[in-house]
């Protein structure tokens, strides 16, 4: 990716929007391992390590936050989720319900992140005109 001002802020959606794609992998896969004997939900972690990296920095405007994060601040991370806790005797912790709820706000804030990295690239390409 380009390291400019002018990207920051996509390179910071296409971050975003891949951490979106990764846990879209992560509940269909456990959509299909719903009826597997101790299987444990996965999730991906990306919208709370990136509120780590941005809050960390105070008194400082968003351009700048966004302007410093570094590809490890931007890094998903696939985590089991409440690897000690089941509900069921097969040991398995996976709610077919839930997990077809997060799917669709998943799929929801991907469609949301693909319009912004457009509109991003609109405001660009006006700029260039």
């Amino acid at each position: 990716m380009i390291n400019t001002n002018a990207f920051s802020y996509i390179n910071a959606l296409d971050k975003a929007a891949d951490a979106s794609w990764l846990r879209n992998e992560a509940i269909a896969n456990n959509i299909a391992n719903a009826t597997t004997p101790g299987y444990k939900r996965q999730d991906v972690a990306f919208e709370t390590e990136l509120a780590k990296a941005l809050g960390h920095r105070r008194y400082v405007s968003t351009d700048e936050k966004v302007n410093a994060l570094t590809s490890r601040d931007l890094k998903p991370k696939v985590y089991t989720d409440y690897a000690n806790y089941s509900y069921r005797l097969d040991k398995n912790n996976v709610d077919i319900e839930n997990e077809n709820v997060y799917l669709a706000e998943n799929q929801l804030k991907y469609q949301g992140l693909l319009s912004s990295i457009q509109s991003e690239f609109a405001n660009l390409q006006s700029v260039m005109k």
